[in-house]
């Protein structure tokens, strides 16, 4: 009996992640995010720096992970409400596979702009270590807000959240 508590023991030690572990060249909240080309995954690739001028909201997702898919739909319905008038959504895939994310994307049915992270870059300088990620952009390019975790970005919490980062009313 003690040799199989110590074995969990060890087991829950080995699994579990350090909980301030931060990402290689990991921009924090109160940084600027850094030019970066983002590879088109539902249109053309873009660079981060065109859309400054406007507040951003970028979620960091993967096809695979269920909370992602689970908060996605959310964000279809902030971005099809609120987006383009007061501030832009876009998506941010990690998968390892763009046809695994295309699937995905097609099923989901979302409208805003997604890009793929394939070489990492992306994801180290948001501070991906894990997702579903969301962060709150100012029009500057400041990171103002992250969240990490699925969320329901259409709930009358997130849009005072939302408002508050940005300087707007939703």
């Amino acid at each position: 009996m003690k040799t199989i508590r110590f074995l969990l023991l060890l087991a829950m030690i080995g699994c579990s992640a350090p909980a301030l572990a931060r990402t290689p060249g990991e921009v924090d909240v109160g940084g600027t995010l850094r030019e970066a080309t983002m590879q088109g995954l539902s249109g053309p690739s873009r660079k981060l720096s065109e859309f400054r001028g406007k507040p951003l909201i970028i979620n960091v997702w993967a096809s695979w992970c269920g909370p992602c898919r689970a908060e996605m739909g959310s964000l279809e319905r902030l971005s099809r409400r609120h987006g383009g008038k007061k501030f832009t959504v876009i998506g941010i895939s990690t998968d390892d596979y763009p046809d695994a994310a295309k699937r995905f994307l097609k099923n989901a049915g979302t409208s805003f702009s997604h890009f793929i992270d394939s070489k990492l870059l992306l994801e180290n300088m948001l501070g991906a270590n894990r997702i579903p990620l969301t962060l709150l952009v100012d029009a500057q390019g400041k990171v103002v807000g992250k969240y990490y975790g699925a969320k329901e970005w259409d709930s009358p919490e997130a849009l005072d959240v939302i408002g508050k980062s940005f300087g707007v009313r939703l």
